[in-house]
Parts: C-alpha cells; sequence; structure tokens
C-alpha cells in the first residue's frame, strides 16, 4: 500500500470507504452508527484544500482507506480513519495513523488526538495499540472539549467514549 494524498475526484470513493467500513457496527448492534452518513463532499474537500487529507492505496492507485485530521490546540486531530472491510487486518490503517504521526512531528506538533468508542475492538483498544493513552475527559482543554460535544450532540454518546492522545 502507498500512502498519498487524497485527489479531489476521489472524495465519493472516501466516502464509500467509510460506508463500507461502518457497516461492521451492525454486527455489534450500533446500527446507528453503521447508517450514519459520512462527511458531505464539500467537508472532505475542506480537509483536501487544507492537506490533511490522505489514502491508502492499492496497487492500482485506487484508496482502500483513508485518513483525514483537524489542527486541534497544536495537535494532529484524527477526524476520521476508515478502511475498506475487504483491505482490513493488514496494518494499513496503522499506516496512515503513522504517516500522521510523522507529519506532526515535522510541523512540531507534540502529539496526535482522536475521540473514539471505547467498547469497540477496532476503535479505542486498537487505538491503545497505536500508542494512544485514554485522557481524562475532565481536564480536557477547550478544543477537544468542543469535539466531545459536538459528537455528544450528533448522539455518539449512547455508547461510551473516550479522547485519546499519543505522544510524538
Amino acid at each position: 500500500m502507498r500512502i498519498r494524498a487524497a485527489r479531489l475526484g476521489e472524495l465519493p470513493v472516501l466516502q464509500d470507504i467509510e460506508r463500507a467500513a461502518g457497516r461492521c457496527f451492525r454486527d455489534i448492534g450500533m446500527s446507528q452508527i453503521a447508517e450514519d452518513e459520512p462527511l458531505p463532499l464539500g467537508e472532505l474537500a475542506r480537509y483536501h484544500r487544507a492537506g490533511l487529507a490522505w489514502v491508502a492505496a492499492d496497487d492500482n492507485d485506487a484508496p482502500v482507506a483513508y485518513l483525514i485530521a483537524d489542527r486541534v490546540e497544536g495537535n494532529l486531530h484524527v477526524e476520521q480513519v476508515s478502511v475498506h472491510p475487504g483491505s482490513a487486518r493488514r496494518g494499513i490503517g496503522r499506516s496512515l495513523l503513522d504517516h500522521l504521526a510523522a507529519r506532526a512531528r515535522s510541523e512540531g506538533a507534540p502529539a496526535l488526538t482522536l475521540t473514539t468508542f471505547t467498547q469497540v475492538p477496532w476503535n479505542a483498544p486498537y487505538y491503545a495499540r497505536c500508542g494512544f493513552e485514554p485522557m481524562d475527559d475532565h481536564t480536557l482543554a477547550p478544543g477537544l472539549r468542543k469535539i466531545r460535544e459536538r459528537e455528544a450532540a450528533h448522539g455518539l454518546d449512547r455508547w461510551p467514549r473516550v479522547c485519546m492522545r499519543r505522544v510524538l
């Protein structure tokens, strides 16, 4: 797999990857997450323009996974990382996270952050294996607190969630 910047014309493919990856949530009783629509094309284009959207491409240069990030409080924050189920369990998600970590280091960012479900095996337990550690919700800085509030308003707090941080 080769990691490269996402191309503008590929943004609908990123939506398809997220939909496919989201179907796994149905199997664990989280059908609302499985049915949740991916970010609109305009929002994905914002990440593209900011240079904060990457894909893992197969041998035919077709995206099979993607990661988008924001800058939050001096860190790079993983907004979304999705791997198509047909390409899962090959280290692609970890490679995308490592790519983001290298980018963050080059910018002088001290850490990566993300928010995720605590009880989904391919969420918090996976990120812990990738070097992320849980953060105390009571000590979150305003930017991460705002992200958590937005997630709660979207209904994501129906299931336990956590902020995590990977020091670089």
